[in-house]
């Protein structure tokens, strides 16, 4: 038979417990290290490099960050859904390539959407769906904002889900403001 004497004492506790702690902390920062160096965003909104593929979920999201921090997002590609919206003063080359946001419990809507700029805009009817793809640029219309110049354009049927919804932080319509 085999005993073994083990006596824990104050300092032999302290040195494990010193240990363990160490330990998760090394494997904590592993961890943390790695999803830093191989991350890769799921809506595609932070990966400058690539083209970002903008969803329902984030439209609003992409649109006000966009807007909000226009000369970090010079020069993005991004890709996306939505119809062609035109209003009186926009030029034979420029649209909105819109979403309806659902502003209210009693599904009211708002055209939201960014200003597009492509040679051959006429061909494409209001309310036409289309998929676009372009780059993010800083235009002027009724001030700085930015303007998607398309590089490519197909038309395409309506989304399950045409509708967004307002950004993660708190929205306040301008209806609600008069």
């Amino acid at each position: 038979m085999f005993i073994c004497n083990f006596k824990l004492n104050n300092k032999m506790i302290f040195k494990i417990v010193f240990i363990i702690i160490f330990i998760v902390i090394i494997a904590i920062t592993g961890i943390s290290v790695y999803k830093i160096f191989n991350y890769k965003s799921s809506d595609g909104c932070n990966n400058i490099p690539n083209i970002a593929n903008i969803s329902a979920d984030n439209y609003t999201n992409v649109l006000k960050s966009v807007h909000d921090n226009l000369d970090e997002h010079i020069g993005q590609e991004i890709s996306f859904v939505g119809y062609i919206y035109r209003v009186y003063d926009f030029s034979n080359t420029q649209f909105v390539l819109a979403r309806n946001m659902i502003i209210s419990s009693d599904n009211q809507t708002l055209v939201v959407g960014f200003l597009c700029d492509y040679k051959n805009a006429s061909n494409f009817s209001d309310g036409t769906w289309v998929n676009i793809t372009g780059k993010i640029t800083k235009g002027d219309y009724h001030g700085t904002i930015p303007i998607i110049e398309i590089k490519d354009i197909k038309q395409c049927d309506k989304p399950k889900n045409e509708f967004v919804y307002p950004p993660d932080d708190t929205y306040i319509p301008t209806s609600a403001l008069f």
